[in-house]
């Protein structure tokens, strides 16, 4: 099954007896998140929250379980995963509009005055914002929440074998014919593909993520779509793309956005301390293009 949804598309598949899933009820399930964390409905909860003369929200369950993941990795990766970035992503013009010259730098001071997650207060079902001009982006983690909702629609039907697809993002439940995994293969930036393996998945989620994507070129110099939370500019290390396996996608959406912020060495340090999250990282030195994995990522290789 494929279709459209959240600016990109989508592919189902499952492997069931009797078991029925349509289109209509795929496309229901993306507009009720759309209502909720879709910067590009004017009548959604988050553009209600990003507007300036609101200070708080009541969240529906889809915003509330994303806000308190938001909390947890922002805390986890000590604060490189922000969804306050929204003031720098749109100065920075990852939006519909691209900017003509580069953001002066009283600019980027004045939009970072409205970032940090400080700023936020989540309690029940109410998200509050400490001062007007705070806005949030949850494009960073909001679409391996939607795979994992369509996972959970299909567990629902009683559907045990299946695999999501969502603008790249990722989950797999069960075999697909003759009990065999889910194969995936890794998208690469050009000239990284030295290494060609495939992975094998079953009851776990995959994120691509690559400053090769939404990225554009302003008078010679590369801007990407990853923006620092700490200092306000596109992202300046060596890592090219990471591929993140994790139990949800969800967490495999949000951590990818880390692993591209930290040095290869730190990126593989902190899958190695955290449960549940395994990480390939691509990198580009001197002599090229290099790769690195966490220790227990290679078991997901196909041999």
């Amino acid at each position: 099954m494929n279709g459209q949804g959240q600016g990109t598309t989508y592919h189902l598949k499952y492997y069931a007896d009797r078991q029925c899933i349509t289109s209509l009820q795929i496309d229901s399930i993306l507009a009720v998140i759309d209502e909720s964390m879709s910067l590009y409905k004017e009548s959604s909860l988050i553009s209600q929250f990003n507007r300036d003369e609101q200070n708080t929200v009541v969240m529906d369950e889809h915003m509330q379980r994303v806000i308190r993941r938001s909390f947890a990795i922002s805390k986890e990766s000590k604060g490189i995963f922000d969804i306050t970035v929204q003031p720098l992503v749109s100065l920075w013009a990852f939006g519909p509009q691209r900017i003509s010259k580069l953001p002066q730098q009283n600019a980027i001071d004045s939009a970072l005055r409205f970032v940090g997650m400080e700023k936020l207060v989540q309690k029940g079902k109410i998200l509050k914002k400490s001062k007007p001009g705070v806005r949030i982006d949850l494009n960073g983690i909001a679409q391996g929440y939607t795979v994992d909702v369509l996972a959970d629609f299909l567990d629902s039907r009683d559907i045990t074998n299946y695999i999501v697809e969502l603008g790249g993002e990722i989950r797999a439940k069960g075999f697909k014919e003759q009990g065999a995994p889910f194969e995936i293969a890794i998208e690469r930036p050009n000239g990284a593909e030295q290494s060609t393996f495939t992975l094998q998945l079953t009851n776990k989620a995959i994120t691509t993520s690559g400053n090769y994507r939404q990225s554009f070129d302003s008078k010679g110099v590369k801007i990407h779509h990853h923006i620092s939370p700490i200092d306000g500019y596109p992202l300046q290390n060596n890592v090219a793309s990471v591929t993140v396996i994790a139990r949800t996608a969800m967490d495999a959406d949000g951590y990818d956005n880390v692993f591209m912020a930290l040095s290869p060495k730190q990126g593989i340090e902190l899958a190695d301390r955290l449960n549940d999250i395994e990480v390939y990282i691509i990198y580009k030195d001197e002599q090229g293009y290099k790769e690195v994995f966490s220790k227990g990522f290679s078991r997901y290789i196909k041999t």
